[in-house]
């Protein structure tokens, strides 16, 4: 905001190359960009199975077809009409151009935009809805004020995108919240952004050297 540049015609990159000219160097980078973000996962899992809350999640692999099912019904929920609140947002001048695959072209830079895929959904999903959720029934928070709190503090961390980006990402956390507490359980939600992720990095990946208005 600060710049001369108007926030639409700035671009935030995501999934960048640290040594674009050394391969083996940079997919060490991009390795431990996907382990180091998943530490707080693992913290947050222990607190919870010290607490006897780790069950209470749904972090597991028991109901499959469930968590598949609902997973790519609230990815087509949140997704297409994400996408085109995205393009309405820059046309309106509060979000920046988002460029969310920028690494060089290597045999892993699709596998690695996987791994980015995973870890995003699950650090988010199991952190902002799983842990924070048991948390404010343990404080008895009401369930409509604990969604909306998680919720703003998604879109909060998406500002770098712009205020598309938060506001965007505030009403995906209601939208998740409120399936979370109606299926108790949060691997539905890892599987939703996965796939948006794994859309927006791989898809943006193969489209954007074709096209000039992605």
């Amino acid at each position: 905001m600060t710049r001369d540049v108007p926030l639409n015609q700035q671009t935030t990159t995501i999934n960048n190359s640290v040594t674009p000219d050394r391969s083996w160097l940079d997919l060490s980078y991009q390795l431990a960009g996907i382990g180091f973000p998943l530490v707080p996962v693992g913290i947050a899992l222990y607190l919870l199975w010290l607490s006897g809350d780790r069950g209470r999640i749904g972090f597991d692999l028991r109901r499959p077809g469930f968590d598949l099912a609902r997973g790519f019904g609230a990815a087509a929920l949140i997704g297409i009409p994400g996408l085109a609140f995205y393009f309405a947002a820059r046309q309106l001048g509060i979000n920046t151009n988002v460029s969310p695959a920028n690494l060089a072209e290597n045999w892993w830079t699709i596998p690695v935009l996987v791994g980015y895929a995973v870890m995003n959904g699950v650090l988010e999903e199991v952190v902002m809805l799983g842990f924070l959720f048991a948390r404010f029934d343990q404080l008895r928070i009401r369930p409509w004020v604990g969604i909306v709190i998680s919720a703003l503090i998604r879109g909060a961390y998406h500002l770098y995108q712009g205020f598309g980006g938060f506001l965007g990402n505030v009403v995906m956390g209601l939208v998740f919240g409120y399936l979370y507490k109606r299926w108790g359980r949060v691997m539905p939600l890892v599987v939703a952004h996965v796939i948006l992720d794994l859309v927006s990095f791989i898809g943006y990946a193969l489209v954007a050297p074709y096209t000039d208005w992605f």
